[in-house]
């Protein structure tokens, strides 16, 4: 078809020549002869330029991001988890990039929207937890808040997400996803209040598609999710996809996933499911190779927030400082590895600072598509680390913040506070900030990494550095607002479940 394409100027005036003769040279051509040259002529064309149009197409990588639910570094081995041992996931490490510095938010939906959005949850005003379909009342507005999918979609990729959602009700809003721009879905999209049977993420689970939801008898999710989007990628291998993953594991219930009937206690049951996960992430890169297509696809692993507090692994013997819900350590900075054979560097670590602000001006950079017109981005790319070109990041700090489950007033959902408590860092100080904006802890990290002496108030004549980074952090408070802000959608009729002020 190149060769094809190569000619195609003194084929197209051949063509010409033949089907449309000149008015003073008669035609030698039946007219039936003709029309079928001609016909043969546009569908030649036609192929010719799909090819191309492929091709283009072609050059853009695949991603597929995979994000697991409430695991620490301490679950994962090449982080020098005690426990447990991950080898799909170190082999992703092993010839790939491994970051020690990226911090996500501290629970489930600020991680998602700042994902999602490349905003913080300040901004969006997703600064709590807001169980959608089990709490009501609000939700994950399409109208307000451009997603990555979307963005991606206008670069021409096809998109899916897999696994869990929770900040939509589908009962209510049954074409969420294809709204927020994914083109085909399998999800569990939380316990949907008055409907038991959607309680179920993993045994019998109750899982939305684009045919709607229903109850899958004796099967376990994550391989539904993960056979689905082993599907999708088989039926666009040709297409650039990007694919979101948020897995439904390792978030309780702790259940026996399949082949460990053996896992009876609670750390049992959680290290089993640590296993699984594992297992899973090495059935995708499988099914990369197999379709040919591993070495065009970014496979990017995370987790939304630290470990559950009953179950904390530990690394030499020590248990994270705090983990889900917590802005220690181990509760905001995540596993986080890049790898793509070819693209990305093999076995190197950075310390790097990034968040989950980054992800979204990260993969339009590395899709070639343009970032959201009007929208005010918080992140910025590290597609540079990424391709190899630097270890280093853009960014001079990095922020978390939203904890516990967000409140209701007379105007909706709102934070706990006006201005919800926050942690920033950079490679060496982190800060606490309190619900007055001011900062009430400093931490050497280098020096202290479990956070336990708090270097704070500072004394006179105080280490220069310190003094430094704390005024670099409090004029990175006084340039936000004040207030933060309240999630925005549009009001829609009240539901029986919806909760209730108070």
């Amino acid at each position: 078809m190149l060769v094809i394409l190569a000619e195609f100027p003194v084929f197209h005036s051949r063509l010409s020549a033949t089907v449309f003769p000149k008015p003073d040279e008669p035609s030698i051509e039946s007219p039936m002869k003709s029309l079928a040259l001609l016909i043969t002529t546009c569908c030649v064309l036609f192929l010719a330029n799909e090819c191309v149009a492929r091709q283009v197409v072609n050059d853009k990588p695949n991603i597929l991001l995979i994000m697991v639910d409430d695991l620490g570094k301490e679950w994962v081995s090449c982080y020098g988890a005690d426990d447990v041992t991950t080898p799909n996931i170190d082999a992703l490490a092993k010839g790939g990039i491994k970051f020690h510095n990226a911090w996500s938010m501290p629970q489930c939906t600020p991680t998602r929207v700042t994902l999602l959005t490349g905003q913080y949850p300040w901004r969006t005003g997703w600064v709590n937890h807001w169980d959608v379909p089990r709490w009501g009342v609000g939700y994950f507005d399409w109208r307000e808040y451009p997603t990555f999918a979307q963005v991606m979609k206008s670069a021409g990729y096809v998109t899916c997400a897999v696994g869990k959602w929770q900040i939509n009700d589908f009962r209510l809003e049954p074409q969420a996803m294809k709204k927020h721009g994914f083109d085909d879905w399998c999800l569990w999209t939380g316990w949907e209040s008055e409907n038991p049977p959607s309680g179920k993420r993993y045994w019998d689970p109750y899982i939305n598609t684009p045919e709607g939801s229903r109850t899958y008898p004796g099967k376990f999710g994550p391989d539904i999710y993960t056979d689905y989007l082993i599907e999708f990628m088989k039926q666009h291998r040709t297409e650039p996809m990007c694919l979101y993953f948020p897995m439904a594991l390792t978030h309780g219930p702790l259940v026996q996933p399949p082949g460990e009937p053996e896992a009876t206690t609670k750390k049992a049951k959680h290290k089993a499911m640590v296993r699984y996960t594992d297992l899973l992430v090495g059935r995708l890169v499988k099914s990369l190779e197999d379709l040919g297509i591993r070495d065009r696809t970014v496979v990017i692993f995370t987790t939304d927030n630290g470990t559950s507090k009953g179950v904390l692994g530990t690394i030499d013997g020590i248990k994270p400082s705090g983990g889900k819900s917590s802005k220690f350590e181990g509760g905001v900075s995540q596993p986080f590895i890049v790898n793509c054979p070819g693209m990305v560097p093999e076995g190197v670590e950075v310390d790097a600072l990034t968040d989950f602000t980054d992800l979204l001006p990260t993969l339009a950079d590395l899709g070639g598509a343009q970032l959201p017109n009007g929208v005010v981005l918080d992140g910025a790319t590290i597609a540079p680390i990424i391709r190899g070109k630097t270890n280093e990041s853009t960014r001079q700090w990095i922020m978390a913040l939203g904890h516990g489950a967000g409140k209701l007033d007379a105007d909706g959902i709102c934070g706990t506070s006006p201005f919800v408590s926050r942690v920033l860092r950079d490679k060496r100080w982190k800060v606490w900030v309190n619900t007055k904006g001011k900062i009430e802890q400093l931490y050497d990290m280098t020096a202290d990494p479990l956070e336990r002496t708090n270097l704070l108030p500072l004394t006179q004549g105080a280490n220069t550095e310190m003094s430094e980074a704390y005024e670099k952090f409090r004029r990175v408070i006084a340039s936000q607002p004040s207030t933060d802000a309240r999630p925005r959608y549009a009001p829609r009729p009240a539901n029986r479940w919806d909760k209730k002020p108070g």
